[in-house]
């Protein structure tokens, strides 16, 4: 089986209060491994999913460097300029929801 090729593990996010996503901290992925912490804003991270980047909801192994648990890929939803950031294969959604993803 091949493995799933993504380039980048959110682990936690910070919405506003308006429920919309301000902050992500993820693991980027860099050649063979994946970087420490690092925070993207919301338009960085729209940014980057629009240039074709993949990017998953999971969790580091501890002690095991690059492995991950991994459970539902992010993507972009909704009609341009009025695009949310979620996990739901729903079509109707109307605001930021990365369900299962830890708030810091």
């Amino acid at each position: 089986m091949a493995r799933e090729k993504f380039d980048g593990v959110i682990e936690s996010v910070r919405y506003s209060p308006e429920g919309q996503v301000v902050v992500v901290r993820l693991y980027e992925k860099r050649g063979p491994t994946y970087s420490d912490w690092v925070l993207l804003t919301r338009a960085e991270l729209v940014e980057r999913l629009k240039a074709g980047k993949r990017f998953v909801i999971g969790e580091r192994v501890n002690l095991m460097a690059s492995t991950f648990n991994l459970t539902s890929s992010v993507r972009l939803a909704g009609a341009p300029g009025k695009q949310v950031l979620t996990t739901s294969q729903s079509t109707t959604v109307e605001r930021d929801n990365l369900q299962g993803v830890p708030l810091f």
